[in-house]
């Protein structure tokens, strides 16, 4: 498993001990949305999920300094953790976008224009 694609704790931008922030940084969410979630979702199961939080704040890995380079990255990061397969086709989409523009810039470069030809040809 890639190290960008793991669950870490945030502690940095946490509360208390990351786990909001942490998945609030996996999936992309807002933190403020999460941290309500965590609350009302507390609230609902009678707790059970305070025990899931210590659980994922004592057995978490801390997030590593530099994970991400760019505010771009991290974006980009966050849509293959929600949906590889998506990722992976939007990325061969681009190739393809890329790969058919370099085809036309070589066929535009390596064609024969013959009115330039004979512009040429007219000039001599």
């Amino acid at each position: 498993m890639s190290a960008r694609t793991q669950f870490y704790l945030d502690k940095p931008n946490g509360k208390w001990a990351g786990v909001c922030s942490g998945i609030a940084d996996y999936t992309g969410f807002d933190i403020t949305l999460v941290r309500v979630a965590m609350v009302v979702l507390t609230i609902a199961t009678s707790g059970w999920v305070l025990i899931g939080y210590l659980a994922a704040a004592w057995l978490a890995p801390k997030k590593p300094s530099g994970l991400y380079e760019t505010q771009e990255d991290a974006k980009f990061w966050q849509g293959v953790r929600s949906n590889p397969k998506r990722s992976t086709t939007e990325v061969r989409s681009k190739l393809r976008d890329i790969d058919r523009r370099l085809a036309d810039m070589e066929l535009h470069y390596t064609s024969r224009n013959n009115r330039l030809a004979e512009e040429i040809d007219s000039l001599r």
